[in-house]
């Protein structure tokens, strides 16, 4: 298989969490639904558990006279290929211990995950956390050890996470250690630019310059329109451009924060400088579809858009937004630049795992600079990023070029999509509900805002 084939399996399989995880601020089709797994799941769960076992037992590893074997539970084996690199630099420098890969399967990873833990007899040492509401589900049920006194004292630099762990402690304790990551940037079409006169955009735009330069390239000539922004259909292309300042999250129980970005896009649509939603919404067209058409200037979307566009354009099915680049997302007035919406992949040790203190030594190994490198070099973003893993993804083939593009992977600040919280399921289905009614014009914003403000007071009891 080619290079660049095997780099777009690679982003496409590794981020495809993070894919799922925005459908809605993410899709709760995807996380939300697993984190909320009915009795009806848990039965599934069972049945995958048995095949889970199956392949477990087939592909178990075979350990040397005075060897630890570790149990790590992981998804997508054959399609993901930073597993094996991991492993091989670890097991290279630790010759005691060998690493042993269990595939639950990706489909409902969450729900049998929680099924073998919540069980009897679950051995493992090492357990991947896909998503936040699976990472909550976990914590809850009491199955996931406090990583705190490990952290402590090793002296492992929570900073270098910038602000990701902080998001993810429950009752102030840390359950879980990102090692993959992916942000949200914009995507803009040099090709537009260069039509319209107008400067790339850079990356130290507030939201009012970057409002001003999607109405610098718009045409709105029927026959020959040119969008100079485009926001797909999901809530986080528009709401989560509110907890950019530090100051607000989407589960605050309330939202008058969102309303100036809601008026800035209501008037980029009423103004053709963005596509009408309720028409996007009614045509389901991708976002990936519609940056392809040319004519779009910018997009705001995760990094693991990324391979779609190598690879499309590679084959030459993206032709028309073939000359491409990535800017760093807009902020507001203040904001550090580079302050970005962030989704996690991240690790854990159960509390019944036989082996914790080797387990926490292949964690730390996994989550350090050693093991984010690793993941760079096949394509993966890390969470944790340095000039020096920015270049290695810069430098994969079909990457823009320009220096300006490499610098919009250094992130500043990183905010969840959605912190955890216990409601956070309820609270998706208010938040996308109201959205929507803004967006198609069946509420006002007003109305919208107070729409979420109480029902969301009442999922939260407040």
């Amino acid at each position: 298989m080619k290079k660049k084939s095997i780099l777009s399996l690679i982003l496409a399989a590794s981020m495809a969490g993070s894919l799922a995880a925005c459908g809605g601020t993410q899709a709760p089709a995807s996380s939300d639904t697993q984190a909320a797994a009915s009795s009806g799941a848990a039965a599934s769960g069972a049945a995958d558990t048995t095949a889970a076992d199956t392949k477990a037992a087939e592909g178990k590893t075979e350990a040397s006279a005075g060897q630890t074997v570790l149990k790590w539970s992981i998804w997508d084996k054959d399609l993901t290929p930073y597993y094996n690199p991991l492993i091989e630099a670890y097991e290279a420098a630790n010759p005691d211990i060998k690493i042993e890969l269990i595939d639950l399967g990706s489909s409902d990873y969450q729900t049998v995950l929680g099924t073998q833990l919540t069980g009897n007899g679950s051995d493992f040492d090492v357990v991947t956390v896909k998503d936040v509401p699976g990472y909550t589900t976990l914590v809850n049920k009491g199955v996931l050890e406090p990583l705190d006194s490990y952290i402590e004292k090793d002296g492992v630099d929570l900073d270098a996470f910038k602000g990701l762990t902080d998001q993810i402690k429950v009752n102030d304790q840390l359950y879980e250690l990102p090692f993959r990551s992916d942000f949200w940037v914009v995507y803009y079409n040099k090709d537009v630019f260069d039509k319209a006169g107008a400067a790339y955009p850079t990356n130290d735009m507030t939201f009012e310059q970057y409002d001003e330069l999607a109405r610098k390239i718009t045409n709105t000539e029927p026959g020959s329109e040119v969008f100079g922004a485009h926001y797909h259909t999901w809530r986080s292309a528009v709401q989560l451009f509110g907890i950019l300042d530090g100051k607000h999250t989407i589960v605050d129980g309330e939202y008058d924060f969102l309303k100036p970005y809601y008026e800035m896009i209501l008037k980029e649509q009423e103004d053709g400088v963005c596509q009408d939603y309720a028409t996007l919404k009614t045509s389901n067209l991708h976002y990936s579809g519609a940056f392809s058409q040319g004519n779009i200037g910018m997009m705001n979307m995760g990094t693991w858009f990324i391979s779609t566009l190598i690879e499309k354009i590679n084959n030459g099915e993206y032709a028309d937004c073939a000359n491409w680049g990535i800017a760093k997302y807009p902020h507001a007035e203040g904001v550090e630049p580079g302050s970005t919406l962030a989704t996690i992949t991240a690790l854990s040790i159960p509390t019944s795992a036989p082996h914790k203190d080797e387990a926490w030594d292949f964690i730390k190994f996994v989550c350090s600079e050693e093991g984010a490198e690793i993941l760079a070099k096949t394509g993966t973003i890390p969470a944790l990023m340095t000039d020096d893993i920015a270049t290695m993804i810069s430098g994969i083939a079909g990457f823009p070029t320009d220096e300006t593009n490499k610098e919009a992977l250094q992130t500043a600040n990183l905010y969840l999509e959605m912190p955890v919280n216990p409601k956070s399921s309820e609270m998706e289905t208010i938040l996308n509900e109201a959205h929507d009614n803004i967006m198609t014009g069946n509420m006002t914003i007003d109305e919208g805002i107070a729409s979420m403000n109480e029902k969301i007071k009442t999922v939260l009891g407040q």
